[in-house]
């Protein structure tokens, strides 16, 4: 029989803030209120730093989402020197973020010696735009001097064919494009054109107090009219006379849209033109932001887990205490008002804050005495989660890259692509050894798709795996022993991949707060994971989270850097 682990005791026993969980939205809500001065404790179950935002070895990834997938039963109280009189104790559990998870290990020989050589994320496919939102804040908090980014050599857009037609995002790339008609590319120049001078006509009029409507030919400046700016982008695009073509790149692999724009009927997220226009600002603002940087895109060196990690050690520096696998079993609250006190833990003691942010995989177990009807009630509106949709995920590791020549690349596959009924885009992002995410001569490739459910979230998956990829049941099989793709170059065939689908759900703290007289105040759940390639979404629910907890408090004061910072530089960005 194991014996119980051992937990160590905890001083102090009080905090400012405790956070339960080191996903990226806690560690940077941990980060901020470090920065303000605030004590904290940052509390993990889990042997590593990132929760569902984690990179991860083969072994650990199997395990954390196999463990994930199904419900736990909520743990016995634990009695403690806590007058258990003054405090109801109410449950944690932790709700299934992961579904019909399956893993295929196809060349286990090739797998065996390097199973831990692996840094898998677990929320991919995911880049960060170089003009990004997290990247600003990195070099604002300081996050910046502990991870290290490397560029995506490119961007491409798929078809059913198997061909790979290059993004072109810049004036170099769009008179290099030999898919290109000359038309084409003076048709796509005219609108990057348009749109930057729509981009500067609009700063301009904001400095100068205009309303902006009005032309400036001289300088070629001419501001999209507002009503053009209300009205959906695909249309806005076909008005522009572009070929569905160019549609289909702006749309799908520059704005990065999610679902079919052009089905208007049951599109669920219509892209507005000024929508748009601000993701074409982003894009086009990334390149060459960083002169060591090739272009847009750029992922962090060891994966996506050392996002979380770097505002952790940022953290760290601030006075924040960091204890791993240690959960958070319990809440302790007021038994007179309701209100929220502090944490049990795991090893029975009890940790008292006035703030407390959840881990979003955790929820309220109904308290087994409350002391009034209204206490049971609360608990149970809070324990409820409001789905916002799911996430088809994918892993394959290769032996081989997509495109012989590059390492680094993400293509997109826009909706009806592969075939009739692909309503949403996919994307997939291959990372190569030089990222040090596997072993050197091995790939990762990481899919997506938006998805209603288990059996459509597959079925994207399988159509661009089936389309990028060789499995070996097809390899052994006579008629397909030299799969190629149409441009001829043979396809990757796959050693490992895991699928799975991720819930994306919310707890409406505030509506909670609002129905029951300021009960919750002090409790917050950090954002799930989201469906996007980058972490605008995050970073901005992580400020209105931090805004909320400490709304006189500033975001990341502004500090003296080290002396040996280079502002930018301090990326650490290498090409």
């Amino acid at each position: 029989m194991s014996e119980p682990p051992s937990y160590p005791q905890i001083e102090p026993t009080t905090f400012d803030l405790i956070a339960a969980g080191t996903g990226l939205g806690e560690c940077i809500v941990a980060a901020a209120a470090s920065a303000s001065g605030k004590t904290v404790l940052h509390l993990d179950t889990n042997p590593f730093y990132g929760s569902h935002y984690s990179s991860l070895s083969v072994p650990e990834l199997t395990s954390f989402l196999i463990s994930n997938s199904t419900p736990s039963s909520p743990p016995s109280s634990t009695s403690t020197t806590t007058d258990s009189l003054d405090y109801s104790i109410v449950n944690l559990t932790t709700q299934p973020v992961y579904s019909d998870v399956e893993i295929s290990c196809f060349y286990p020989e090739l797998l065996e010696e390097n199973l831990r050589k692996f840094n898998l994320d677990l929320c991919g496919p995911r880049v960060l735009f170089c003009a990004d939102k997290l990247i600003d804040l990195m070099l604002k908090s300081g996050a910046s001097h502990y991870v290290e980014f490397k560029s995506i050599d490119a961007s491409f857009v798929g078809d059913g064919n198997g061909k790979l037609w290059t993004v072109p995002d810049s004036r170099a790339a769009i008179f290099k494009d030999k898919s290109l008609t000359l038309m084409e590319k003076n048709q796509l120049m005219r609108f990057f054109k348009l749109v930057q001078g729509h981009l500067v006509a609009t700063v301009a009029a904001g400095s100068s107090g205009d309303d902006g409507n009005g032309n400036d030919e001289k300088e070629g400046k001419a501001k999209i009219s507002d009503e053009d700016l209300e009205r959906p982008f695909v249309e806005y695009l076909s008005n522009m006379r572009l070929p569905p073509k160019i549609r289909s790149i702006i749309l799908y692999a520059i704005a990065m849209a999610d679902n079919d724009q052009d089905d208007m009927g049951v599109c669920q997220n219509l892209l507005k033109t000024k929508d748009g226009i601000d993701r074409l600002s982003l894009y086009q603002s990334s390149v060459g932001r960083f002169t060591n940087a090739s272009g847009a895109l750029i992922y962090p060196v060891y994966g996506q887990g050392e996002l979380p990690q770097a505002f952790s050690r940022r953290s760290a520096v601030k006075g924040c205490i960091y204890v791993l696998r240690m959960p958070v079993t319990a809440l302790l609250m007021e038994k007179d008002s309701g209100r929220y006190k502090g944490v049990r833990l795991a090893s029975g003691q009890d940790i008292f804050s006035q703030k407390l942010v959840l881990d979003p995989s955790l929820t309220l177990a109904s308290p087994s005495a409350s002391p009034s009807d209204l206490l049971h009630e609360s608990f149970n509106f809070l324990s409820t989660r409001d789905v916002k949709g799911k996430v088809a995920r994918g892993i394959c590791i290769t032996r081989n890259s997509l495109k012989p020549d590059m390492s680094n690349l993400l293509v997109v596959y826009p909706p009806r692509t592969l075939y009739p009924e692909q309503v949403t885009s996919i994307r997939a992002l291959q990372i190569s050894g030089n990222l040090a995410v596997c072993p050197l001569g091995m790939f990762v490739l990481y899919l997506s798709a938006l998805c209603d459910d288990a059996i459509q979230g597959k079925r994207l998956l399988n159509a661009a795996m089936n389309v990028l990829l060789t499995f070996p049941d097809s390899v052994n099989s006579e008629s397909s022993s030299t799969v190629q793709s149409e441009n001829t170059e043979e396809k990757p065939t796959v050693i490992w991949s895991g699928l799975y689908i991720q819930e994306m759900s919310t707890v409406d703290i505030g509506m909670a707060s609002i129905l029951f007289q300021g009960q919750f105040d002090s409790i917050n759940f950090a954002p799930m994971p989201d469906g996007n390639l980058n972490y605008n979404d995050i970073s901005d629910a992580a400020v209105k989270l931090f805004q909320e907890m400490y709304p006189n408090e500033e975001y990341f004061p502004e500090t003296t850097p080290p002396e040996n910072s280079e502002d930018d530089i301090g990326l650490s960005l290498e090409t």
